[in-house]
């Protein structure tokens, strides 16, 4: 079924789909890690692919930014395409000194700026949480996964759970706000988690996030536009590895 945002033939979507942002990564995703990858949606340049994982039939599709943009491709996935695992894999900017660059976040929970979820519960705050068990698939598979091992054994990155921001903006956020977000115990801030586990919620359908720290803004420090873009195989792999299981 061809929808405004998703032109798509029914069928065209595995049940479980990954979402990040940046189109161009979905296509590095199909091309590089996903067997007999095919293109099945381009509509606005949002890029959306189907194929196999280790054997399992999986989809990858960008998103674009920020929670408006996630509403609209999540929700046309889970109630036109019988989507019902949708997982976000992307970038986030740090603010606790513990994580460093290229880091894993699970996201346990987020906390927004955006009253796009408030609507669910007659204008109350809602609870932005993940689906239990597929968060606790991507940290086992976290933990485990060959993708975060070097060859002399040691972590190339370290993988924490927690909660994130996720923010209606990308630039001006003052650092009293990111310094009140730090204290409450916020790893990171990022713009769509909350708004896919708003739409997972209100379809029925399950969702988790995953992320990758390109930036902290603690210290200024940033991977490059070609990192964010192609760097991120190890959350990809246990991402597929988590909704392939």
């Amino acid at each position: 079924m061809s929808t405004p945002h998703i032109s798509a033939p029914d069928g065209a979507f595995a049940p479980s789909v990954l979402l990040p942002g940046d189109p161009l990564r979905a296509r590095w995703i199909a091309t590089e890690l996903l067997s007999d990858a095919s293109e099945v949606t381009e509509v606005r340049g949002i890029l959306g692919y189907t194929g196999s994982w280790r054997g399992r039939r999986v989809s990858v599709m960008g998103t674009g930014m920020g929670v408006p943009s996630m509403n609209i491709y999540a929700t046309e996935l889970a109630r036109h395409y019988g989507v019902t695992r949708l997982v976000r894999i992307g970038s986030c900017g740090a603010i606790d000194d513990r994580v460093g660059l290229r880091d894993l976040i699970v996201v346990s929970g987020a906390s927004t700026d955006s009253s796009v979820n408030r609507r669910l519960v007659a204008g109350h705050d809602f609870a932005a949480t993940p689906d239990f068990a597929l968060t606790r698939a991507l940290v086992e598979r976290a933990e485990t996964s060959p993708a975060n091992a070097s060859p002399e054994g040691g972590s190339t990155s370290i993988t924490h759970v927690g909660r994130v921001f996720t923010s209606d903006t990308f630039y001006g956020q003052p650092a009293s706000e990111l310094d009140l977000l730090r204290a409450s115990g916020h790893l990171a801030v990022e713009m769509e988690a909350a708004g896919l586990f708003g739409v997972a919620a209100s379809e029925g359908v399950a969702a988790a996030a995953l992320l990758t720290v390109s930036d902290h803004l603690n210290g200024d420090t940033h991977l490059s536009a070609q990192e964010r873009q192609v760097g991120f195989s190890a959350m990809a792999e246990v991402a597929l590895d988590a909704v392939t299981v």
